[in-house]
């Protein structure tokens, strides 16, 4: 494969994938909730940056959970408030804790599958040498779905990354460092999107392979089948 055309690959670009606002909405009640139970000096200000969040949404959590009956706010001395979670609070941390568990059960499911299908198109195909592109939890999925293929990633391709190796496999940080591979399994969740389309400039676009789960827009009509995207 030649990739002197194109070598760097986007970094920085919006989420291909972004999570549903329900979901989000969960996970930040359950990380405001987790925190006031373990620190009920925390402050507003000190969970924003925890979280990286606004300091206004976090006051928006803070009224929603107050609303709720989950949390209550006591003032106390240097004009400050201390938090604490109402029965109510703790029975509603542990039912956030069991759902996420369950959403994250489920996608590593689904995500192991397709990633499984994609690896069986290579197969079909004789291509036997395929490259990761992406350091993310795709990646390790995407190992651990190869342990029952027959084809086997053989490098990671992390733009940027310094690192020798990733889930067990060669790294290299730009595709030009990567030996040569027959085809690719985008495991970018961050910028799936973009990444797609620049290796649209080094392969045909049949041997850039993905999971439905990460929504590609293509720009041409994938010769894959299945759930591979």
């Amino acid at each position: 494969m030649n990739a002197n055309s194109v070598d760097k690959l986007p970094k920085c670009e919006p989420s291909a994938v972004q999570a549903s606002k329900e979901a989000l909405e969960s996970e930040l009640s359950l990380r405001l909730l987790s925190a006031i139970e373990g620190d009920q000096s925390v402050t507003q200000r000190s969970l924003a940056l925890r979280f990286g969040v606004a300091v206004g949404l976090v006051n928006g959590y803070v009224k929603r959970c107050m609303r709720k009956g989950l949390v209550k706010a006591q003032q106390v001395p240097t004009k400050r408030y201390a938090y604490f979670l109402t029965p109510k609070g703790f029975a509603e941390k542990s039912r956030l804790i069991a759902e996420y568990l369950s959403n994250s059960l489920a996608f590593y499911r689904r995500a192991r599958a397709q990633y499984a299908e994609c690896l069986a198109i290579c197969d079909a195909h004789g291509w036997t040498k395929v490259a990761l592109v992406g350091d993310g939890d795709l990646a390790e999925i995407a190992t651990l779905a190869a342990i029952d293929a027959q084809v086997k990633p053989v490098a990671v391709i992390a733009p940027g990354s310094n690192r020798e190796s990733v889930v067990g496999l060669p790294a290299a940080g730009s595709l030009t460092e990567a030996r040569d591979f027959d085809a690719v399994l985008l495991t970018d969740m961050e910028n799936a999107q973009a990444t797609y389309e620049a290796l649209l400039y080094l392969l045909p676009d049949e041997r850039i392979l993905a999971p439905q789960l990460l929504r590609l827009t293509r720009h041409q009509p994938a010769h894959a089948s299945g759930d591979a995207a």
